[in-house]
């Protein structure tokens, strides 16, 4: 064991002086430092995959018996509608991106923060702010009621006068603001702060999942905002893009909503095969098989994912080339994620696996993957596709892929990253009984829809008759669902406990081999007090390199302690680039969320003028936050 001396503590010492953040609350308003940034993601959404959970129980009460009457029909619209939007733009997505990718991408790739500190901050008031928006009209009785992709005429005011749209695109093109800085910031962290040495064949393979996913988003939610102004031009202007009497096209909707809402479905299991990719390894005690090919499948998968939209549009009569086109594009995507399947599977096969809670999460992800994948492929069947539109089997695969490929992932990763940001261990017989409970409920709950689809529910069907014969269906899905809610209900008990009682888990519990396990659990403001030496995609594990770091503190060699100041690289090779200095905490962003929030706001109640006035605000905000220190 190397001793750290005097001097190298003196330099520990001066790392924390420069990099700690005031406590208390005003220290979590004001803070930029990407670990907070992280935890505060975690926590807003969790409260909003709790919201978008009651939703899901309470559409299956509804449908657990014939002819019932738990809630009215508009309330019914109003609670599918919610949960969608809810779990896909205000849970599960910001939860990977938001949480999991700003804690983890700068640890593992040697950073001491974000490229931006303050426009992450920013990122995350303005998520908060979108989602209380949305749930502002939750609250006031006006939900979003025409589904989560919300279809043109549905939405248009002659057939939804109330506001309850208007919530629902506004709060969107809100949350997008949000994505896409956020999105931005992580290409940018990524490409530009990795530690000297972490050329990109060196860089973690998680890293390269979220690097996809980002530059995904920053593709996918253009054509999202278009459509949604177009939307809201329509309903609160007079415009005429999607009424065919004046020379609009409803389907203009759909094309533009889709080239957002099938990469979006990648966007999702984008981050869930990171996760796996960080997990296998630790678990199974060996490198991921076939490195290279895995990373190229993951920036595959974001890449073809773009060339499949209209598959979701096969029954609205398009010409038959372009189905053709669409149908073989579907097809082909299934290649890269099949690498990825053949690769998690062998590294465990030919490893010595540890099957703990982590893992455990894993192979429930792979079984549910591959069963919501083999159902997808059918959607390829051009006949099958229009045979199934709008049915339940369409739901089934879509929560086999949205739940089963993309939750089990985040649960395992919150299990296996839990020492590392509370500096506990999680309680392992507890863990795997929550785990079991979760994928017997999730098998319960979806798997049936595939049944009850073939057999001609639709979706969005508010109640059936007894005759239709979905009703021992419907009932097992409703069982299977309280199931499922059981076992997350035991999994946020076992955390909470843990945070509190359980033991002390020291720096590197699993022996993980990428770099945030380099850190103290929880991680020092500054991350770390030497920029480490990366020589493979393991670091971790390379012991010399480890030795290399604490000689390198005492001697004061990469420790960047004159100031607030972290490393820039050279986008292909990490090669050192420059130093730069950071930023620090800063009140500017949450003053910026709070304006634009108040913008939205007066869009939504056609207060135009002063929102234009708001708008001005934002922008003085901003100049202030660049007067005093330029990020």
């Amino acid at each position: 064991m190397t001793t750290v001396t005097a001097p190298a503590d003196e330099r520990v010492g001066r790392l924390e002086l420069i990099w700690e953040e005031r406590p208390g609350v005003l220290g979590w308003l004001t803070t930029v430092d990407h670990k907070r940034i992280g935890l505060l993601y975690l926590f807003a959404t969790l409260a909003f995959f709790l919201a978008g959970g009651v939703e899901a129980l309470l559409i299956r009460t509804q449908l657990a018996q014939p002819d019932s009457h738990v809630v009215s029909p508009g309330t019914f619209n109003e609670l599918f509608t919610t949960h969608g939007v809810t779990m896909i733009f205000l849970a599960v997505i910001p939860m990977q991106i938001g949480a999991f990718g700003n804690y983890l991408v700068p640890l593992m790739i040697g950073a001491r923060d974000m490229a931006f500190p303050r426009l992450n901050a920013l990122s995350f008031w303005l998520f908060l702010a979108s989602g209380c928006f949305i749930y502002a009209g939750v609250f006031m009785g006006l939900a979003p009621n025409a589904g989560w992709f919300d279809y043109v005429p549905l939405a248009l005011r002659e057939y939804s006068p109330g506001l309850n749209v208007d919530f629902y695109a506004l709060g969107l093109i809100f949350n997008g603001v949000s994505s896409i800085a956020a999105a931005i910031n992580l290409v940018v962290t990524i490409f530009k702060n990795r530690a000297p040495g972490m050329s990109l064949n060196r860089m973690p393979l998680f890293c390269f999942a979220i690097l996809a996913t980002s530059f995904s988003l920053l593709f996918a939610l253009p054509p999202l905002t278009i459509d949604l102004v177009f939307l809201e031009l329509q309903r609160l202007a007079g415009f005429h893009f999607f009424d065919v009497a004046h020379g609009g096209d409803p389907l203009l909707w759909q094309h533009l909503f889709w080239l957002f809402g099938h990469p979006e479905v990648y966007i999702i299991i984008l981050p869930a095969f990171g996760i796996a990719t960080s997990i296998i390894p630790t678990f199974a005690r060996r490198k991921m098989i076939a490195f290279p090919l895995v990373a190229l499948a993951e920036l595959l998968v974001a890449f073809i994912g773009f060339g499949v939209w209209a598959h979701h549009m096969f029954a609205v009569g398009l010409p038959t080339i372009a189905v053709v086109f669409f149908a073989a594009a579907s097809m082909m995507v299934v290649v890269p994620s099949t690498i990825q399947v053949f690769a998690w599977t062998l590294t465990v096969t030919m490893g010595r696996p540890q099957f703990k809670a982590p893992l455990l999460f894993i192979g429930g992800f792979i079984v549910f993957f591959v069963l919501g994948g083999l159902s997808g492929i059918t959607f390829a069947a051009i006949p099958i596709d229009q045979a199934t539109t709008d049915t339940y089997y369409v739901v089934a695969h879509f929560h086999f892929i949205i739940f089963g490929a993309a939750v089990f992932p985040l649960l395992g990763g919150m299990f296996y990253w839990f020492p590392k940001v509370t500096g506990r261990l999680y309680h392992e017989g507890l863990a795997q009984a929550g785990f079991w409970l979760t994928f017997v409920g999730t098998a319960a709950t979806f798997f049936p829809m595939h049944v009850v689809g073939l057999l001609g529910m639709t979706r969005r069907i508010y109640t059936y008759s007894d005759d239709d014969g979905w009703s021992a269906y419907n009932l097992v899905e409703t069982i299977g669902g309280y199931v499922l809610a059981a076992g997350l209900v035991l999994i946020a008990l076992n955390l909470v406990w843990s945070r509190l009682r359980g033991a002390p888990s020291g720096r590197d519990p699993f022996s993980g081999g990428t770099l945030e396990w380099v850190t103290p659990s929880p991680p020092p403001h500054y991350n770390f007090a030497v920029i480490p030496r990366v020589s493979s995609p393991y670091p971790n594990w390379d012991a010399e390199d480890r030795a290399q770091d604490v000689r390198n503190l005492d001697r004061g060699a990469r420790v960047f302690d004159d100031g607030h100041e972290a490393v820039a690289s050279t986008v292909k090779d990490g090669y050192l680039d420059d130093v730069l200095e950071m930023p620090s905490e800063s009140p500017w962003p949450i003053v910026v969320a709070a304006c634009v929030t108040v913008l939205f706001v007066l869009v939504l109640t056609s207060h135009f003028l002063a929102a234009t006035a708001f708008a001005g605000l934002a922008a003085l905000a901003l100049a202030a936050w660049h007067w005093q220190e330029p990020e």
